[in-house]
């Protein structure tokens, strides 16, 4: 429980936490909790992500034939509507990101939000196993933290 091991990364070397000091340990401490503040953050903000695919494909659900010539409130931001009418219920604009845009029929925009759904819950996985992995090594630190303590008190 006192060695930091590279399993997945053999371009690592092994540190034996017994053989830092104190402030070496409070260091690689810091440095955890930094990257793991960080994990957290990513991890929020795929979240807010995948959400926003969700409602996106959710709301192409919605839309059918019938709905052809219907009122409804186009959102220009957050907080925002304009009024318009449905035209074309069979093609939908897609932000795709920064600022780019792109027409595609239902049926696509539909797979392509499934598409982004499914990349941002791969992502958030990848993190939250890292997020993991850098946790298990910062309890060791703690670990061998309270050690050098009470063996520096007694």
């Amino acid at each position: 429980m006192s060695q930091i091991s590279a399993k997945e990364a053999p371009h690592l070397q092994q540190i034996d936490l017994t053989t830092l000091n104190l402030q070496q340990l409070s260091t690689l401490k810091q440095q955890l909790d930094q990257e793991l503040n960080l994990f957290q953050e990513s991890l929020t903000s795929l979240k807010m992500a995948q959400t926003k695919f969700q409602n996106s494909g959710e709301c192409l659900e919605k839309i059918s034939p019938d709905l052809e010539g219907r009122s409804i409130l186009v959102p220009l931001t957050g907080s925002m509507y304009v009024p318009g009418k449905l035209v074309d219920v069979n093609n939908v604009i897609i932000d795709i990101g920064t600022r780019y845009y792109a027409q595609k029929d239902i049926e696509s925009g539909k797979d392509y939000f499934k598409r982004k759904i499914n990349f941002v819950t791969e992502q958030m996985e990848k993190i939250q196993v890292l997020g993991l992995e850098k946790s298990k090594i910062r309890d060791a630190v703690v670990e061998v933290m309270e050690i050098k303590m009470q063996n520096q008190t007694a």
